[in-house]
């Protein structure tokens, strides 16, 4: 463990970033590219480069036309069949990661690493421009559109723009006019989530929104 090796004196590599840290410098090398956005590997039949030797051998299968590992359970494929082992553990019911702070139980250990975040409120990833910080280094990079102005997410049909793919998603439905969620209490039906919570305010009586000069 982490302790044992600050105990045998074994030298503890700290990134300057957030609170990861490693007993090897080669390790903190390669988590430091996260923070830089550095992608050092690049394919040599397309545009394609990322972080980690290991995504680009993964990447080169799409060239090469190498057969996916598949589920014989349903109709998931992956280029690995590390992933494929993970994937099975949803259809054996398996949840080898288990929390010991309360239930939560998984079948990926970094979907525990980021859950036990939640226990210790730690989160490592902050913005440079504001107070915003967060668990997820995706969240993050999501969250600085907002400094930068990006809307990488287009409509094909209209104008549209915006930040984050579920929010294109519930858009072409205004187009398609879809409207997939359905109040249990009445014959109300939306094309968003969020429409439909604030919808249910109406059935439960609750009112979460107070004014801050009455009440």
């Amino acid at each position: 463990t982490m302790k044992e090796h600050i105990h045998s004196g074994e030298k503890i590599y700290k990134c300057s970033e957030c609170d990861y840290v490693s007993t090897r410098l080669g390790n903190l090398k390669r988590h430091k590219l996260i923070h830089t956005g550095e992608k050092p590997y690049k394919c040599n039949e397309c545009d394609y480069s990322c972080t980690y030797h290991g995504t680009l051998k993964v990447h080169m299968l799409i060239h090469t036309g190498e057969e996916p590992s598949k589920c014989n359970e349903c109709e998931y494929t992956s280029k690995r069949n590390e992933d494929l082992k993970v994937h099975m553990r949803k259809h054996l019911g398996e949840k080898p990661y288990k929390c010991n702070e309360c239930e939560y139980s998984t079948i990926r250990a970094g979907d525990l690493k980021l859950h036990m975040q939640k226990h210790s409120g730690e989160k490592p990833y902050k913005c440079s421009e504001c107070a915003y910080r967060c668990t997820r280094f995706g969240n993050l990079k999501i969250h600085m559109r907002i400094h930068t102005g990006e809307k990488p997410y287009k409509c094909s049909v209209c104008d549209y723009t915006c930040t984050v793919s579920g929010s294109l998603i519930g858009h072409m439905r205004t187009h398609s006019g879809e409207k997939p969620y359905k109040c249990c209490e009445c014959c109300f039906t939306c094309s968003q989530s969020r429409t439909l919570k604030f919808h249910m305010l109406k059935h439960s009586g609750e009112k979460p929104y107070k004014c801050s000069e009455c009440n």
